[in-house]
């Protein structure tokens, strides 16, 4: 289905013609913005206990047996957001278990997501590291060449 984009969102394109930009969701926008301010980790915190917040609430609506109240289903919430699923509290209906595999691929992209940002915060930071060697040899080959210039150049002089 085709979804027009809001008005602020068309522009002109090189040659005049209107170019429609795609509409941003609101996760995407929220994600992005929390990459460039460099505080991924407090919205990955606040995401999935948000998640984990909603997934109770909507558990404990669905499976009123297995999770008889809240605290429960965000108990269980937490643990299979975590991918660890102790097995104490599990879902028996249908749409229980639906609720519990998006459960579980929001836990697991959870934990691939962090891992990502993390091994990217090490290798920045050993880049960073190995571009500060690289600069400060080029500095030091720079102003030897340039001792040698003046050394030559003095005796050239003379």
């Amino acid at each position: 289905m085709h979804r027009p984009c809001r008005p602020s969102a068309r522009r002109k394109g090189v040659r005049g013609e209107r170019v429609v930009e795609p509409r941003r969701s609101f996760i995407r926008t929220r994600t992005q913005r929390a990459i460039v301010n460099r505080r991924v980790f407090p919205f990955l915190a606040f995401t999935t206990l948000t998640v984990a917040l909603v997934a109770g609430f909507v558990v404990t609506i669905i499976d009123k047996r297995d999770f008889p109240d809240y605290g429960t289903a965000v108990w269980w919430a937490v643990v299979t957001l975590g991918t660890v699923g102790y097995g104490d509290v599990v879902p028996h209906t249908g749409w229980g278990r639906v609720v519990g595999s998006i459960v579980i691929i929001v836990g697991v992209t959870f934990i691939a997501f962090l891992t990502a940002v993390i091994t990217s915060l090490f290798v920045e930071e050993e880049q960073k590291a190995h571009r500060t060697l690289i600069e400060d040899a080029q500095r030091l080959y720079r102003d030897e060449t340039r001792r040698r210039l003046e050394d030559l150049s003095s005796r050239l002089s003379t």
